[in-house]
């Protein structure tokens, strides 16, 4: 079984259907953006403040890009693994990238103080802004695409088990 590499938008649900999926398929379950924080020390706004945007990306796509799990794993990362190519290679060689698909009103209603978040988002950008820039990437890069709506995360869960039986 190959692992799973969730990717999408802040607050699309990354990391709370990852523990569902995983623990439903029997998966360990890693957060890319914990594992930072634990590789470095900092929170995912510290490193952001200390680093800027530029060295912030920098650090999360090689840890993103030194991921090896031992056993299948169900791995959610950050929003903005996608603008590091080397990161989302590596992930695409050891998963199937699972896009989750937030549409951006949804996403608006979801997203409160990008800042306290650790969101990597560009000075003067807005949240329309960072979403136009990143759906495409997120395309890009999916071998499964789930568009979210209105479903509840077990829902997504069980839509993704299937898709992924499929594939």
């Amino acid at each position: 079984m190959r692992n799973i590499v969730l990717i999408g938008m802040p607050a699309c649900g990354k990391s709370t259907i990852g523990v569902m999926l995983a623990k439903f398929m029997g998966m360990d379950f890693l957060d890319s953006d914990i594992l930072i924080q634990k590789t470095t020390g900092r929170t995912l706004p510290a490193l952001i403040k200390e680093h800027g945007l530029e060295g912030f990306l920098d650090i999360e796509g090689r840890v993103n890009a030194s991921i090896a799990p031992k056993e299948p794993t169900v791995i959610a990362t950050g929003g903005s693994v996608i603008y590091r190519e080397q990161a989302m290679e590596h992930l695409k060689s050891i998963g199937t990238v699972v896009y989750l698909y937030v549409g951006f009103k949804s996403l608006e209603r979801r997203l409160h103080r990008l800042e306290s978040r650790g969101v990597a988002i560009g000075e003067g950008m807005t949240l329309l802004d960072l979403y136009n820039e990143r759906v495409p990437l997120y395309r890009k890069y999916a071998d499964i695409t789930v568009f979210e709506g209105r479903k509840r995360p077990a829902q997504i869960v069980h839509e993704l088990v299937d898709r992924l039986q499929e594939a």
